[in-house]
């Protein structure tokens, strides 16, 4: 097969017309000579970190659609469906990523559970760590989001480092914030990688001290404005990734939106695409083609180098993806779950309270990290409620491995005038968790959920509305299509009630990820992500 066209080499600084040869899936010749085609062939783009079940979608449902963007690979770190279901989790995500051609790798999950405060389906221990690291189908480390742990040497944590060492794979890190003499702990154990940064100077701190840093713009964490500067002079230490992206924006774009509002910052477009497509392959040692003879024909043909439009995409040699259809097959797959908690009652979301001041998560669209603010209670017969004039809501956390006592706080910015909002995709542990309006709005949501064993909700006063996901309680067994308007009317409905977050329920699944600061909710209770313990609903 040959490739005609305007051929992108990275790794020169050259565009030039010519001719690509490809047999056996490998290129055996690239030659430049005159064509008449005036598209592009470059290497396929990488998402440096995803965790693939933030689409709601199975792998092999996410690679249909990532190849019509261009995508031929992502480092995924399979840390969700571990915390609900373990390594049998981690084992389903590789085997029905194997079953297409794309080219997924998978991570050992480093933290599961995320932290000992907090209840999830499984444990991955150091013993677990060396089963997964022993595996060839594990290419890394995943995200060590236990960054005290590190810091304050936890033998457990050290331990999963140290197999990662001597199976000689690379370590990834989680670490928002984390700076001076902390963070060159952290990287002295190892630890290679930042997709955190939430500032220009943090991320800056990052790269002079050795790290790489990706740029993240995902669902609800979007850190591309403040990280991008640092591209031009850093480029060679830098990749983007999605970490966490629903349905309905993967349906728009992946990797390619990335490189797209580099260019029309005048970023020059080589340094652009060795952060898009050649940085995660040489740092990762990924088994993916960069546009050179003998490397696998892992290559996209693109209408421009402006927005990236994606006419065909090829992934060992085969296409994949051509003249706006994907050619990766749907596969039969088996539904694995692990959901085992009870029907609640409303009076299970009273609180009883006389205080008249309560800490207050708030919610900042567009991040992971929220604040702490201190805010006037509100109570009906002595039990706190929400407050829709000043947007103060009720929030729950509920176990959904057992059943057991659920926890309240109460949330900012979430925008809710009426009804309430659910989930079983709650970051780490994907319990259960709800927002509403009143204690009834709120149990009627969490009852949907488990009625479905999983799933995300909308509720009013007169309807609902229901996604199921029987998969682990966080992925479809739908196609991405189905499932991504699905989302999307469930999404206007939430903002019907009241909401005005960009993607409400993308926020909400990460207000119990504790090892973000400043202030979230587990199913044990109110935690300060700053200083790693409980804390308390009611300021005395």
């Amino acid at each position: 097969m040959i490739l005609k066209g305007n051929i992108v080499d990275i790794k020169n600084r050259k565009i030039f017309k010519g001719e690509i040869t490809i047999i056996d899936g490998l290129i055996s010749g690239i030659e430049e000579k005159p064509c008449i085609e005036n598209h592009f062939i470059l290497p396929g783009f990488v998402d440096a970190h995803i965790h693939i079940e933030s689409s709601m979608l199975v792998p092999s449902e996410f690679a249909k659609i990532a190849v019509n963007h261009g995508t031929v690979a992502t480092v995924s770190d399979p840390h969700e469906i571990a915390n609900v279901l373990g390594i049998k989790g981690v084992e389903f995500m590789i085997e029905n990523g194997k079953k297409t051609p794309f080219k997924f790798n998978f991570g050992a999950p480093s933290c599961v559970p995320a932290t000992p405060f907090e209840s999830a389906g499984a444990i991955i221990d150091s013993d677990g760590i060396k089963q997964l690291m022993a595996n060839p189908d594990i290419k890394y480390l995943a995200e060590i989001m236990n960054y005290p742990g590190v810091i304050f040497d936890d033998a457990e944590v050290l331990k999963k480092i140290e197999w990662a060492k001597y199976y000689n794979k690379s370590i990834d890190g989680h670490a928002p914030g984390l700076t001076g003499d902390n963070l060159n702990k952290y990287i002295s154990a190892g630890i290679t990688t930042d997709h955190e940064c939430f500032t220009y100077d943090e991320a800056l701190e990052k790269l002079q001290k050795g790290m790489k840093v990706i740029i993240r713009e995902g669902s609800a964490a979007k850190n591309f404005e403040a990280l991008i500067d640092l591209l031009p002079e850093h480029f060679e230490n830098m990749m983007f990734c999605s970490d966490d992206k629903h349905p309905d924006d993967l349906l728009l774009g992946h990797i390619n939106q990335f490189c797209e509002r580099a260019i029309a910052k005048d970023i020059d477009i080589f340094k652009v695409l060795q952060v898009a497509c050649v940085n995660p392959v040489k740092h990762y040692g990924l088994d993916v083609g960069l546009l050179k003879v003998g490397d696998a024909a892992d290559c996209i043909v693109v209408e421009n180098l402006y927005d990236f439009k994606t006419l065909q995409t090829y992934i060992n040699g085969a296409l994949v993806f051509d003249k706006g259809e994907s050619k990766i097959v749907s596969i039969d797959f088996e539904i694995l779950n692990n959901f085992n908690t009870d029907k609640k009652l409303v009076s299970d979301f009273r609180y009883e309270s006389n205080q008249s001041k309560i800490r207050v998560i708030e919610c900042l669209d567009g991040e992971l990290v929220t604040n702490e603010i201190i805010k006037d209670a509100t109570t009906d017969n002595g039990n706190l409620i929400s407050n829709t004039e000043t947007d103060i809501l009720k929030m729950t956390v509920v176990n959904r491995y057992e059943n057991s006592k659920s926890s309240i706080a109460f949330i900012k910015n979430i925008g809710l005038k009426e009804g309430a909002i659910a989930t079983s995709i709650g970051h780490d542990s994907h319990n259960i968790i709800a927002v509403g309006v009143s204690d009834e709005a709120i149990c009627k949501a969490v009852n949907l959920i488990i009625d479905n064993k999983g799933g995300i909700c909308a509720v009013s006063d007169d309807s609902e509305k229901v996604v199921p996901l029987p998969i682990a309680g966080i992925m479809s067994d739908q196609n991405a299509e189905t499932i991504g308007k699905a989302y999307s009317e469930l999404d206007e409905m939430a903002k019907g009630l009241g909401s005005k977050l960009h993607a409400p329920y993308m926020s909400l699944s990460f207000m119990a990820l504790l090892v973000i600061p400043s202030l979230k909710l587990g199913d044990k209770g109110l935690f300060d992500g700053d200083t790693f313990k409980f804390t308390s609903l009611e300021v005395s």
